[in-house]
Protein backbone atom coordinates (compact mmCIF):
# COMPACT_ATOMS: atom_id res chain seq x y z
CA UNK A 1 0.00 0.00 0.00
CA UNK A 2 2.66 2.43 0.32
CA UNK A 3 3.37 2.32 -3.09
CA UNK A 4 0.37 4.24 -3.44
CA UNK A 5 2.40 7.28 -3.28
CA UNK A 6 3.85 6.85 -7.21
CA UNK A 7 -0.06 7.85 -8.21
CA UNK A 8 0.07 11.38 -7.01
CA UNK A 9 2.37 14.28 -7.42
CA UNK A 10 2.86 17.86 -6.72
CA UNK A 11 -0.76 20.00 -5.81
CA UNK A 12 -2.94 16.60 -6.29
CA UNK A 13 -5.50 16.47 -3.59
CA UNK A 14 -6.51 13.71 -0.47
CA UNK A 15 -9.49 14.23 1.06
CA UNK A 16 -10.10 11.94 4.52
CA UNK A 17 -12.54 11.49 6.44
CA UNK A 18 -11.63 13.10 10.24
CA UNK A 19 -14.56 11.87 12.20
CA UNK A 20 -13.98 10.30 15.83
CA UNK A 21 -14.78 6.73 16.84
CA UNK A 22 -16.22 6.62 20.22
CA UNK A 23 -16.82 3.56 22.46
CA UNK A 24 -20.48 2.63 21.27
CA UNK A 25 -20.69 -0.54 22.73
CA UNK A 26 -22.18 -0.92 25.91
CA UNK A 27 -23.90 -4.25 28.04
CA UNK A 28 -26.54 -3.67 30.85
CA UNK A 29 -28.57 -5.76 32.55
CA UNK A 30 -32.89 -5.86 31.89
CA UNK A 31 -34.38 -5.32 35.22
CA UNK A 32 -36.40 -7.92 36.90
CA UNK A 33 -34.48 -10.64 35.27
CA UNK A 34 -31.10 -9.47 34.76
CA UNK A 35 -30.56 -10.76 31.05
CA UNK A 36 -27.42 -9.43 29.57
CA UNK A 37 -28.38 -7.21 26.77
CA UNK A 38 -25.89 -5.45 24.25
CA UNK A 39 -26.66 -1.97 24.16
CA UNK A 40 -24.83 -0.38 20.56
CA UNK A 41 -25.16 3.50 21.12
CA UNK A 42 -25.56 5.01 17.63
CA UNK A 43 -26.00 8.68 18.06
CA UNK A 44 -27.37 11.44 20.79
CA UNK A 45 -30.61 12.79 20.41
CA UNK A 46 -31.12 15.36 22.89
CA UNK A 47 -28.75 16.43 25.32
CA UNK A 48 -30.83 17.81 28.25
CA UNK A 49 -32.84 14.84 28.73
CA UNK A 50 -29.57 11.93 27.87
CA UNK A 51 -31.75 10.71 25.03
CA UNK A 52 -30.13 8.21 22.68
CA UNK A 53 -30.46 6.27 19.51
CA UNK A 54 -29.24 2.93 19.95
CA UNK A 55 -29.66 -0.81 18.88
CA UNK A 56 -30.43 -3.67 21.51
CA UNK A 57 -29.77 -7.55 20.86
CA UNK A 58 -31.52 -9.34 21.72
CA UNK A 59 -33.81 -7.21 21.05
CA UNK A 60 -37.22 -9.62 21.44
CA UNK A 61 -36.69 -9.07 25.46
CA UNK A 62 -36.91 -5.46 25.34
CA UNK A 63 -39.93 -3.20 25.21
CA UNK A 64 -40.95 0.28 26.03
CA UNK A 65 -40.91 0.57 29.68
CA UNK A 66 -38.22 -1.63 30.44
CA UNK A 67 -35.25 -0.51 32.38
CA UNK A 68 -31.75 -1.58 31.52
CA UNK A 69 -28.84 -1.69 34.25
CA UNK A 70 -24.90 -0.62 33.58
CA UNK A 71 -21.92 -0.98 35.66
CA UNK A 72 -20.98 -3.54 38.38
CA UNK A 73 -22.80 -1.58 40.56
CA UNK A 74 -25.57 -0.52 38.28
CA UNK A 75 -24.75 3.25 38.84
CA UNK A 76 -26.55 4.24 35.23
CA UNK A 77 -29.61 3.24 34.56
CA UNK A 78 -31.68 3.82 30.90
CA UNK A 79 -35.24 3.25 30.45
CA UNK A 80 -36.70 2.38 26.84
CA UNK A 81 -39.02 5.21 25.57
CA UNK A 82 -39.35 4.17 22.17
CA UNK A 83 -39.32 1.29 19.07
CA UNK A 84 -37.68 2.51 16.12
CA UNK A 85 -36.78 -0.15 13.81
CA UNK A 86 -36.90 -3.89 14.57
CA UNK A 87 -33.73 -3.73 16.57
CA UNK A 88 -33.68 0.14 17.29
CA UNK A 89 -35.09 1.78 20.41
CA UNK A 90 -34.47 5.01 22.17
CA UNK A 91 -33.35 5.18 25.54
CA UNK A 92 -33.42 7.91 28.22
CA UNK A 93 -30.74 7.86 30.53
CA UNK A 94 -31.31 8.06 33.68
CA UNK A 95 -28.41 10.44 35.27
CA UNK A 96 -28.78 12.87 37.45
CA UNK A 97 -25.29 15.00 37.53
CA UNK A 98 -24.28 17.58 35.14
CA UNK A 99 -23.58 16.54 31.18
CA UNK A 100 -20.03 16.35 31.36
CA UNK A 101 -20.30 13.92 34.10
CA UNK A 102 -22.65 11.70 32.57
CA UNK A 103 -20.83 11.53 29.25
CA UNK A 104 -17.81 10.31 30.94
CA UNK A 105 -19.78 8.09 32.74
CA UNK A 106 -21.35 6.26 29.40
CA UNK A 107 -18.24 6.59 27.86
CA UNK A 108 -16.57 4.79 30.47
CA UNK A 109 -18.54 2.00 30.49
CA UNK A 110 -18.73 1.41 26.81
CA UNK A 111 -16.02 -0.14 24.61
CA UNK A 112 -15.17 0.58 21.01
CA UNK A 113 -17.28 -0.90 18.54
CA UNK A 114 -14.71 -3.01 16.79
CA UNK A 115 -16.42 -4.95 14.15
CA UNK A 116 -16.25 -8.75 15.91
CA UNK A 117 -17.91 -10.45 13.04
CA UNK A 118 -14.56 -10.24 11.17
CA UNK A 119 -11.93 -9.63 13.82
CA UNK A 120 -13.93 -12.73 15.63
CA UNK A 121 -12.18 -11.72 19.13
CA UNK A 122 -12.90 -9.68 22.11
CA UNK A 123 -12.09 -5.51 22.30
CA UNK A 124 -8.51 -5.34 23.53
CA UNK A 125 -7.37 -1.97 25.67
CA UNK A 126 -4.93 -1.20 22.15
CA UNK A 127 -8.15 -1.24 20.22
CA UNK A 128 -8.63 2.73 21.81
CA UNK A 129 -5.75 3.68 18.95
CA UNK A 130 -6.06 1.11 16.84
CA UNK A 131 -9.51 1.54 15.79
CA UNK A 132 -9.13 4.91 14.87
CA UNK A 133 -7.39 6.84 11.80
CA UNK A 134 -4.31 9.29 12.88
CA UNK A 135 -6.15 12.25 11.30
CA UNK A 136 -9.61 11.59 13.94
CA UNK A 137 -10.63 14.47 15.42
CA UNK A 138 -14.51 15.21 15.52
CA UNK A 139 -16.46 12.77 17.60
CA UNK A 140 -19.28 10.96 16.72
CA UNK A 141 -18.69 7.55 14.76
CA UNK A 142 -20.03 4.22 15.57
CA UNK A 143 -17.75 2.90 13.18
CA UNK A 144 -14.34 3.54 11.37
CA UNK A 145 -14.06 4.88 7.94
CA UNK A 146 -12.14 2.02 7.06
CA UNK A 147 -9.99 3.27 3.85
CA UNK A 148 -8.33 6.02 6.48
CA UNK A 149 -6.81 3.52 8.75
CA UNK A 150 -4.29 2.60 6.13
CA UNK A 151 -2.87 5.82 5.69
CA UNK A 152 0.53 6.33 8.72
CA UNK A 153 1.70 9.55 9.73
CA UNK A 154 4.96 8.07 7.98
CA UNK A 155 3.14 7.66 4.65
CA UNK A 156 1.68 11.27 5.12
CA UNK A 157 4.83 12.53 5.79
CA UNK A 158 5.91 11.26 2.32
CA UNK A 159 2.92 12.82 0.72
CA UNK A 160 3.63 16.35 2.10
CA UNK A 161 7.32 15.97 0.93
CA UNK A 162 6.26 15.21 -2.22
CA UNK A 163 3.64 18.38 -2.63
CA UNK A 164 0.74 16.39 -2.21
CA UNK A 165 -1.98 18.88 -0.24
CA UNK A 166 -4.87 17.33 2.55
CA UNK A 167 -8.14 18.40 2.99
CA UNK A 168 -10.31 17.11 5.71
CA UNK A 169 -14.73 16.44 5.59
CA UNK A 170 -16.31 15.01 9.06
CA UNK A 171 -18.95 12.55 8.37
CA UNK A 172 -20.44 10.68 11.34
CA UNK A 173 -21.71 7.03 9.87
CA UNK A 174 -24.45 5.73 11.76
CA UNK A 175 -27.57 3.74 11.27
CA UNK A 176 -27.52 2.48 7.77
CA UNK A 177 -23.89 1.41 7.99
CA UNK A 178 -25.85 -1.77 9.59
CA UNK A 179 -29.83 -2.21 8.39
CA UNK A 180 -30.28 -5.00 6.08
CA UNK A 181 -31.94 -4.77 3.06
CA UNK A 182 -34.98 -6.71 3.41
CA UNK A 183 -36.97 -5.49 0.12
CA UNK A 184 -36.74 -6.61 -3.24
CA UNK A 185 -37.40 -3.42 -4.89
CA UNK A 186 -34.63 -1.43 -3.66
CA UNK A 187 -36.49 1.81 -3.91
CA UNK A 188 -38.56 0.85 -1.34
CA UNK A 189 -35.11 0.54 0.87
CA UNK A 190 -35.12 3.45 3.58
CA UNK A 191 -32.34 5.32 4.24
CA UNK A 192 -30.41 7.23 6.53
CA UNK A 193 -29.89 10.23 6.57
CA UNK A 194 -25.97 11.11 7.97
CA UNK A 195 -24.48 14.16 9.21
CA UNK A 196 -21.65 15.72 7.25
CA UNK A 197 -19.55 18.71 7.38
CA UNK A 198 -17.13 20.67 4.48
CA UNK A 199 -15.73 23.63 5.71
CA UNK A 200 -14.87 26.71 3.01
CA UNK A 201 -11.42 25.13 3.20
CA UNK A 202 -12.35 22.31 1.90
CA UNK A 203 -14.67 23.67 -0.76
CA UNK A 204 -11.75 26.11 -1.81
CA UNK A 205 -9.23 23.22 -2.38
CA UNK A 206 -11.16 20.77 -4.05
CA UNK A 207 -12.25 23.32 -6.65
CA UNK A 208 -8.78 24.77 -7.21
CA UNK A 209 -7.40 21.43 -7.34
CA UNK A 210 -10.02 20.81 -10.36
CA UNK A 211 -9.30 24.46 -12.30
CA UNK A 212 -5.58 23.32 -12.16
CA UNK A 213 -7.05 19.76 -13.81
CA UNK A 214 -5.02 18.24 -10.27
CA UNK A 215 -5.71 14.89 -8.76
CA UNK A 216 -8.57 14.81 -6.52
CA UNK A 217 -8.74 11.51 -4.15
CA UNK A 218 -11.58 11.01 -1.92
CA UNK A 219 -10.24 8.30 0.57
CA UNK A 220 -12.99 5.72 0.95
CA UNK A 221 -17.05 5.64 0.38
CA UNK A 222 -17.92 8.50 3.09
CA UNK A 223 -15.48 10.58 1.97
CA UNK A 224 -17.37 10.28 -1.72
CA UNK A 225 -20.69 10.31 -0.21
CA UNK A 226 -19.97 13.74 1.68
CA UNK A 227 -18.19 15.33 -2.05
CA UNK A 228 -21.00 13.67 -4.12
CA UNK A 229 -23.60 15.17 -1.92
CA UNK A 230 -22.30 18.88 -1.83
CA UNK A 231 -21.17 19.11 -5.72
CA UNK A 232 -23.27 21.90 -7.76
CA UNK A 233 -24.23 21.58 -11.13
CA UNK A 234 -21.54 23.01 -12.91
CA UNK A 235 -19.44 20.45 -10.99
CA UNK A 236 -17.45 22.19 -8.31
CA UNK A 237 -18.30 21.59 -4.50
CA UNK A 238 -20.48 24.54 -3.40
Amino acid sequence: FKDIINYFDDKDLLIFNDTKVFPARLYGNKEKTGAKIEVFLLRELNQENRLWDVLVDPARKIRIGNKLYFGDDDSLVAEVIDNTTSRGRTLRFLYDGPYDEFKEKLFSLGEMPIPKHILNRDVEPEDEQRYQTIFAKHEGAVVAPTAGLHFSRELLKRFEIKGTEFGYVTLHAGLGNFREIDVEDLTKHKMDSEQIIITDNVVEKVNQAKKLKKNVCAVGTTVMRTLESSVSTDGYLK
